[in-house]
C-alpha cells in the first residue's frame, strides 16, 4: 500500500495533449483532483535538462504521471529508430531525475507492452521482461520504455522514491492520431475502412497476413488502472496492464467494418510486417490489486470512431 494520496496537491501530467496523457487528466479531475499542472511541447521542451530542471523547482509539484512520449506506427519506428530511441531517454530521463531532484512524492511512468521479447510466451508475464530478443520493428522505442522502467526501480532502490510503472496493451481511443504515418493499428484501419467507406472502394489494402493478434483497450480504461494503482500501491513491482483477450488483425479490420458501416475485401501484402505475432500480456498482477477493465472492444470501437467523425475529420477541412 502507498502513503495517503493528497487530492489537493499539485499533479504534473506530462503528455497532457497525447490520447494516455488527456485520459489521464480526465480521470484526476472525475476523482477530484484540483490542481492539474501541465506545458505543451512548445511551452516546454522535455528533451531540455537545464529547462525541465527549472519547470520542476518553479512548480515543484507532489505527483507525476509520465505519459509523454515520442510515438508512431510500424512505418514511423521502422523510418526513424534513432529518433525514437533518443527522444525518450532525453523526455525520461530528464523527468525522472528532476522529480527526485525537486522532491516529487511519486511518479507513475507509462511504459508499453513492446516492451516483451518478440517471442515471449502468450500470455506475457511481467517476468519476462529482459528474456529474449526484442521485435526488430519498433526497438529502439522499446528500449527506451525499458530504461525508463529500469530507472524507476533503480531510483527507488538507490534514492527511496516511490516511482511505479505500468505496461499498457494497445491503447486506442479519444485523442488517438488518425495520422496515416504515426496512427497505431486501430486508428490507422478506422480511418482506411471509413476512407474506403466514402470512395466506394471494394477492395481495403493491408499489410502483412492478418493473423497477428494483439490486445486492445479503451484509453480511459488505462487511465482508470492508472489512478487505481496510483492510489493504492507503492513498491518495485510494475503492472501489465491490459483485458487479457486478443483479437487478430483481420478479425479487428472486420469489427471495424461493423461499426463504420461499409463491408469490402480485404487484400493482404505478405511483403509488409506484421510486427510481433502476438502481444497479449498476463493481466494477473493488476486484477489481484483489484483492477479490471470496464469497456469491452466493440464498445470502445464505437466511441472512437465517434470521436474520428465529430473531432478529427472536421479539424482537418
Amino acid at each position: 500500500m502507498t502513503a495517503s494520496i493528497d487530492s489537493d496537491a499539485k499533479v504534473y501530467v506530462a503528455g497532457h495533449r497525447g490520447m494516455v496523457g488527456s485520459a489521464i487528466v480526465r480521470e484526476l479531475i472525475r476523482r477530484g483532483y484540483s490542481n492539474i499542472v501541465t506545458r505543451t511541447s512548445s511551452e516546454l521542451d522535455l528533451r531540455r535538462q537545464s529547462d525541465v530542471e527549472e519547470f520542476f523547482f518553479e512548480e515543484r509539484p507532489a505527483y507525476v504521471f509520465l505519459a509523454a512520449a515520442r510515438v508512431g506506427g510500424i512505418q514511423a519506428n521502422i523510418d526513424m529508430p534513432a529518433e525514437f530511441l533518443y527522444d525518450n531517454l532525453c523526455i525520461q530521463n530528464n523527468v525522472i531525475e528532476s522529480s527526485r531532484k525537486s522532491g516529487v512524492s511519486k511518479l507513475l511512468f507509462l511504459a508499453s507492452s513492446c516492451i516483451y521479447p518478440r517471442l515471449a510466451p502468450q500470455p506475457m508475464k511481467e517476468e519476462y521482461l529482459l528474456d529474449g530478443k526484442l521485435e526488430p520493428t519498433n526497438e529502439g522505442y522499446a528500449l527506451a520504455k525499458i530504461a525508463g522502467l529500469k530507472m524507476c526501480q533503480y531510483y527507488n532502490m538507490q534514492y527511496g522514491t516511490d516511482y511505479i510503472s505500468v505496461m499498457p496493451c494497445n491503447i486506442y481511443g479519444y485523442g488517438d492520431s488518425f495520422d496515416p504515418v504515426r496512427s497505431h493499428v486501430v486508428a490507422a484501419l478506422i480511418r482506411k475502412v471509413h476512407e474506403a467507406k466514402v470512395s466506394g472502394s471494394k477492395v481495403i489494402p493491408m499489410w502483412g497476413t492478418g493473423t497477428a493478434r494483439r490486445e486492445l483497450m479503451f484509453v480511459d480504461d488505462l487511465a482508470n488502472a492508472s489512478l487505481h494503482l496510483f492510489e493504492r500501491y507503492s513498491g518495485n513491482d510494475f503492472f501489465n496492464v491490459g483485458t487479457g483477450t486478443d483479437v487478430s488483425i483481420r478479425e479487428l479490420v472486420e469489427m471495424i467494418m461493423e461499426v463504420v458501416g461499409y463491408d469490402a475485401e480485404l487484400a493482404f501484402d505478405t511483403r509488409k510486417p506484421d510486427g510481433m505475432p502476438q502481444k497479449l500480456m498476463d493481466v494477473s498482477r493488476i486484477r489481484e490489486a483489484g483492477w479490471t477493465a470496464k469497456t469491452s472492444l466493440k464498445e470502445g470501437l464505437e466511441k472512437t470512431y465517434r470521436y474520428f467523425l465529430e473531432e478529427v475529420l472536421p479539424n482537418e477541412n
